[in-house]
């Protein structure tokens, strides 16, 4: 049989990539190699076992008879030549027999081995040659091409030709010397190229590279339907083997494949055909559609493959056989390996192998590597900030929920900080005004009958059929999906909240999950808020949380209680006694930045909570904030401020600070941390005195008008762009974190100039006057006098 090459259908090419494709070629020329190989040692085996039974087999002894006889008779003739007339003719005739019959004379009588023993041995060899197999002869047979007959007058002749057999072992070893030749001939010494030139030529084939890659990326886009084959020619590309070039090709080819993608993947997610749909014959434009959308999912397959591949040889620091790319270049390659990824994560969100994308993306969040895992960070937060549905961000939570977990909760902070950015809270609190808008109802078949026509009717029906069509066209998603999907996800989110709280409480991840929990806690049932409570008490009550983490813990325990928890008959005492011990924490150093989560939790405290707040708690806060506002950042001052303002307003006669005058028995005792039983009532806030003459001149506005007791009209009330914002968005507003100065200080630098010039205009009429005296008096050049009067007076 022939070894014919078969041309793989385009589905299979589809199936199979590059690489693949030539290790099949390989084995296949290694099995044909080894076959031949194997087949010239069984033929040489045969020839040498045929050729040593040949050497080994014995003549006829006929013919040697013959030989032997003849010789005997010529040298008898010769030496003694007997006369036959003396002996009898039945002698002669027994010795002619006898002679006939030679095989005692031929037989060496020094010998004493019996006549039968080296027939046996020669019989030997034959029978081992005889049971050589007969299936190690593998040679093709002769076949014969039968053509026309020719007649005769004898009759009718037939006529063939045998079929030439080609010797593929001998070819292949004809055409091995032809190539070892060849390369014998062509290794010449290449020429040594300079720097310059070796430059040169790089940059001349990267350019050809990048004219091949814009060649086929433009047809791609230009007809994706008939040139989606082009893309695996452009996806081959990311194999480039020429050192000089190919580690910015293979970038180069990701980032194109990335946009090219993005570009031609449709809106739907692609589902493969069943074995039905394949059967059934379709249009061609149908047919078209289907090979377009299948040459498109594999590709993409391939694609991610690819880039999974290599950020795998960048962690495993794998090198490979070629050596074409070094441990170095790995890095880079990784890199936008992770960036296509992340794009591809956000742009794709609807497209195939979405979920794949995420489990390669989530882990490489607690990379050591800081560029990698901030880049998969903000491709997380984008996807969460524009994920309508939820579908993403219930993959994304389920995949970080198992990374946790599996690895012991030893994990990055920022990877639960994630979840901060889930859009849960908006679509759970707000309402749509779809949900809240009554559903619009059609007319009942008696209502029709009783108030309409027939032909009202007929008109009616087709009009309510053609509203109910564009309903269901307008309707993306039902709200009730929705819900059951983000129930889903926080479900998940406080699992593993939860698990953290048990399981690792001296974990670096508790500051996320308090924070998580001061988030949603507002969203977690009722049945566990008795639990959560005794839990976030215990961790303030140890001791092992710092400041920053106490505090999140309160903003938690405030969130559940002013939400459902409202109707839990709770005393959150020792929360507002552990705030009011943590406020002096803060100073105008690092802790500054942690006063927008104390302004959050007086926010809920007091202002949501003012029904449940004594006033000689409230006045114990005050006069504390009062005297943090010295000890901070302006920006810090003015939320404090603002909250004291609110304080003021909400509360009743907080305006008892004010007065010098003390309002009951005791003395303010400013060190203990108990805020029932301190005795505010009975001090000032003189702090506002310092606080006028501050730098800032915000912080001055806001303490006149505390000083004028807080009014909301009047000369004392303050402008509309102060009094309408929260503490939390003034804190956020004076912010100085780019050194900037808010409200902008006024340049001095033209005042300096207006006295220079003052100070010029000066001088100048007085040499004026003293020129004009000197010229009556003397004859000088007034030019020259004026010179050195200048000169010297600026002397």
């Amino acid at each position: 049989r022939k070894n014919k090459k078969r041309v793989p259908s385009f589905r299979k090419l589809l199936r199979t990539s590059q690489i693949k494709l030539d290790n099949k070629l390989k084995n296949k020329q290694y099995k044909q190699k080894s076959a031949a190989k194997k087949y010239r040692k069984e033929q040489k085996k045969l020839r040498e076992a045929v050729r040593d039974a040949i050497s080994r087999k014995p003549f006829p002894l006929e013919e040697c008879k013959k030989k032997q006889v003849a010789g005997k008779w010529e040298e008898k003739e010769e030496e003694d030549a007997l006369p036959l007339d003396m002996m009898d003719e039945d002698d002669l005739k027994l010795m002619e027999d006898l002679a006939q019959k030679a095989s005692f004379l031929t037989r060496d009588l020094s010998s004493n081995e019996p006549v039968h023993i080296k027939k046996r041995k020669h019989e030997s060899v034959i029978e081992k040659y005889e049971k050589v197999p007969r299936r190690l002869q593998t040679e093709p047979e002769k076949e014969l091409i039968h053509l026309l007959p020719i007649k005769d007058k004898s009759g009718i002749i037939p006529q063939s030709v045998e079929k030439p057999v080609l010797n593929v072992a001998h070819d292949e070893e004809e055409d091995t010397e032809e190539m070892e030749e060849a390369e014998d001939f062509n290794e010449e010494p290449l020429p040594v190229l300079t720097p310059e030139e070796m430059a040169a030529q790089r940059r001349q084939k990267l350019q050809e590279r990048k004219m091949h890659i814009a060649a086929l990326a433009s047809a791609i886009l230009s007809e994706p339907d008939s040139n989606i084959k082009k893309l695996k020619e452009l996806r081959a590309m990311l194999m480039e083997q020429d050192p000089n070039v190919a580690v910015i090709v293979r970038k180069l080819v990701m980032v194109s494949l990335m946009e090219i993608f993005k570009d031609i993947a449709p809106s739907y997610k692609i589902r493969p055909l069943t074995e039905a749909e394949k059967a059934t014959k379709v249009k061609k434009e149908t047919q078209k559609l289907r090979e377009f959308e299948e040459g498109l999912v594999s590709q993409y397959k391939f694609y991610l493959e690819n880039l999974e591949q290599t950020i795998k040889d960048w962690k495993q620091r794998k090198l490979k056989k070629s050596n074409v790319i070094s441990l170095k270049a790995y890095k880079g390659l990784a890199e936008v390996a992770v960036k296509c990824l992340c794009e591809l994560l956000v742009a794709l969100p609807h497209f195939n192998f979405h979920n794949n994308i995420i489990v390669l993306i989530v882990p490489l969040m607690n990379d050591p590597s800081k560029m990698i895992s901030e880049l998969c960070f903000e491709a997380v937060k984008k996807l969460f900030k524009q994920d309508k549905l939820g579908y993403a961000s219930l993959g994304v939570v389920k995949v970080i929920s198992g990374l946790v977990r599996g690895r012991n909760y030893d994990v990055r902070p920022e990877v639960l900080k994630v979840f901060l950015h889930l859009r849960i809270k908006e679509v759970e609190l707000q309402k749509d005004s779809e949900d809240i808008a009554p559903k619009k109802k059609f007319m009942t078949y008696k209502e029709k009958r009783k108030n309409l026509s027939r032909m009202q009717r007929k008109w009616k029906k087709a009009e309510e059929k053609l509203e109910r069509e564009l309903l269901e066209a307008e309707a993306s998603e039902s709200k009730e999906k929705k819900l059951k999907l983000h129930t889903e996800t926080l479900n998940i989110v406080f699992v593993t909240y939860f698990r953290i709280l048990k399981k690792a409480q001296k974990s670096p991840l508790l500051p996320a999950v308090l924070e998580g929990l001061a988030k949603f806690a507002h969203l977690i049932n009722v049945e566990f808020f008795d639990d959560l409570l005794i839990v976030l008490h215990s961790l303030i009550a140890s001791g092992d949380l710092s400041y920053r983490e106490s505090l999140h813990c309160i903003l938690s325990a405030f969130h559940i209680l002013s939400g459902q928890g409202d109707v839990l008959n709770i005393d959150p005492m020792k929360f507002y006694t552990h705030l009011y011990k943590t406020l002096f924490s803060l100073h105008a150093g690092g802790t500054n930045e942690d006063m927008g989560i104390v302004l959050q939790c007086l926010d809920v405290m007091f202002a949501k909570r003012r029904k449940q707040v004594s006033q000689q708690r409230a006045l114990a806060f005050l006069k504390r904030l009062s005297v943090l506002a010295l000890h901070v950042l302006p920006n810090s001052s003015v939320g404090i401020l603002a909250t004291n303002r609110v304080f003021m307003q909400t509360f009743p006669k907080m305006d008892l600070l004010l007065d010098n005058e003390s309002q009951g028995s005791g003395v303010y005792l400013p060190e203990l941390d108990e805020p029932e039983h301190c005795n505010a009532q009975n001090t000032a806030l003189w702090e506002l005195h310092l606080l006028q003459r501050h730098y800032h001149p915000t912080v001055q506005k806001f303490a006149s008008h505390l000083i004028a007791g807080a009014p909301t009209e009047g000369s004392g009330a303050l402008p509309l762009d102060l009094s309408q914002r929260s503490a939390t968005e003034l804190f956020e507003a004076y912010c100085m974190k780019g050194m900037t100065f808010n409200p902008p200080v006024a340049s001095v630098t033209p005042r300096r100039k207006d006295t220079f010039s003052q100070m010029d205009s000066f001088v100048d009429e007085e040499l004026n006057k003293q020129l004009q005296q000197h010229i009556s008096e003397t004859d000088h050049k007034p030019l020259d006098f004026a010179k050195h009067l200048k000169e010297s007076s600026l002397a």
